[in-house]
């Protein structure tokens, strides 16, 4: 019997065959490892930092819109990075977990530029301390 996490995993997997080319699904899909769902943040394990990037930069709307629609609007996506897989190694592979950081909506924090600009305290930021104003001659 499969756990929450897999079924979840497999139907993500089905809607996600079904909007992308075969080739991309199974270079960057197949070897995603379902590791835990925690209410509804399922934590999927990746093979590398770049793969992580690559997902992040090229699927994350395809990724977020399969989990929302699995798990409900409030639904996240966490990784797990696989940072050391030492074929020789005898103890278990070394990981870091990875929220989603593209979810959510990008708030821009303005900054308030002085009008007044005759006030001795407001410098002008386009010039350069210590160097001497040329003249060029438009003839």
């Amino acid at each position: 019997m499969k756990s929450k996490h897999e079924l979840v995993r497999e139907n993500c997997l089905k809607i996600i065959k079904d909007n992308i080319n075969v080739q991309s699904f199974k270079t960057w899909f197949d070897p995603i490892k379902p590791v835990k769902l925690d209410g509804n943040v399922p934590t999927i394990q990746v093979p590398s930092q770049f793969f992580y990037e690559w997902l992040e930069e090229h699927y994350v709307t395809l990724l977020r819109k399969t989990i929302k629609r699995e798990l409900g609007e409030s639904a996240k996506l966490e990784y797990r990075i696989l940072v050391d897989s030492s074929a020789g190694s005898k103890s278990l592979p070394k990981t870091i977990d990875v929220p989603n950081y593209r979810e959510g909506v990008c708030e821009i924090n303005e900054v308030s530029m002085p009008t007044v600009f005759s006030s001795p305290m407001v410098k002008n930021p386009f010039v350069i301390p210590g160097l001497k104003k040329i003249h060029v001659d438009s003839n």
